[in-house]
């Protein structure tokens, strides 16, 4: 293993309830040994990256209901073409050449799974959002 694949792989967080076994399907497998990790190693960069883009939406997220916010945060993420595509590269970058070589085997299907643990993180930290008052 290369340097950098090895330096990526340590710096990921061990996450003992993503289990993996013999009837675990390929794609789960890989959300479970990579994408959990990464998404939780890059907690604070999606949280950074969801709050500058409510700002870039003139905060109009702040206006609406807890119920509403989370719609907004499954519709910006699902259907904004730019967002998706950040949030894209932030996994990607932190794949090593073998996982890489994997996930483009099978882009589409691991897409929905970056797409789908990035909004359960974002849901479960919307109070980092939440503008404080002065």
């Amino acid at each position: 293993m290369d340097t950098r694949s090895q330096s990526l792989i340590e710096l990921r967080p061990v996450i003992p309830g993503a289990k993996v076994n013999a009837l675990t399907s390929s794609e789960e497998k890989f959300q479970n040994e990579t994408l959990r990790p990464i998404a939780k190693l890059q907690s604070d960069l999606l949280l950074e990256i969801f709050r500058n883009y409510i700002e870039r939406r003139k905060n109009v997220y702040d206006k609406l209901s807890h119920q509403k916010q989370t719609d907004y945060i499954e519709h910006a993420v699902k259907h904004d073409a730019k967002l998706r595509n950040v949030v894209k590269g932030v996994f990607i970058g932190m794949f090593t050449h073998a996982e890489y070589m994997t996930y483009i085997e099978n882009h589409r299907a691991l897409n929905k799974r970056i797409t789908n643990l990035t909004i359960e993180r974002l849901k479960s930290h919307m109070q980092y959002f939440e503008k404080i008052a002065v």
